[in-house]
């Protein structure tokens, strides 16, 4: 266990508040049952935006990450990275962002990616790493541009398998030589949950969820 950082605690905060971060039984994706859900665009509801894009902002400094240029994969990092790159600009260092559609334009301006093709080294924002999917198809979206996905950032990382027994994390920076980070990871939100009498109850569930397909 570790003391969570102020960010951590605010971010976990803002996903309660709006439903984001639900507890109870969810059948996931995978098809994994878990005690936990997080839906980051339960956010848009009336979640302080301003905090949640500094708990982002937050993090990229705690880590002193180094990048060229934002890319929000569809959906949910569309408004993470607008948001992101909001702060960025308001703290004087303006970042050039892009996202990708989901179909390819044949009209207009054409393509898949709205806003300047991403360059150099690129910091991909989303909102949760689970099996590590989504993320692999924008690291060869970004690939194919023949830009370098530096950094993947996430607000929440699960810390499950992936195709292995190793964490997606674990696979994501072997394969591909990326850093992974995140916010918060399934650790951070059991140890919130020990130290906030109102979330005790979970704690079990959510330990013995990490036992079975943790990594």
């Amino acid at each position: 266990m570790y003391e969570l950082k102020d960010f951590q605690k605010t971010f976990i905060e803002l996903a309660l508040q709006s439903n984001a971060l639900e507890f109870g039984q969810f059948e996931l994706k995978s098809g994994r049952n878990s005690p936990y859900f997080f839906n980051a665009a339960k956010m848009l509801n009336g979640c302080d935006l301003f905090k949640l894009a500094n708990c982002y902002v937050d993090a990229i400094e705690d880590s002193h990450m180094e990048f060229d240029c934002l890319y929000g994969p569809a959906y949910k990092g569309i408004f993470l990275g607008s948001i992101v790159a909001t702060v960025l600009s308001q703290k004087g260092s303006p970042c050039p962002l892009s996202f990708n559609r989901k179909e390819i334009k044949d009209h207009g301006e054409g393509g898949n990616i709205i806003g300047a093709d991403p360059v150099g080294n690129v910091l991909i924002i989303d909102d949760v790493l689970s099996a590590g999917t989504a993320a692999r198809e924008s690291i060869k979206l970004l690939e194919d541009l023949n830009s370098t996905p530096k950094i993947f950032l996430v607000g929440l990382d699960r810390q499950e398998k992936g195709k292995s027994d190793s964490s997606a994390k674990t696979e994501l920076e072997y394969d591909f030589g990326i850093h992974v980070s995140s916010i918060i990871n399934l650790d951070a939100l059991i140890e919130y949950s020990h130290n906030n009498q109102n979330f005790h109850s979970y704690v079990v569930e959510l330990e013995q969820y990490r036992s079975s397909w943790g990594a």
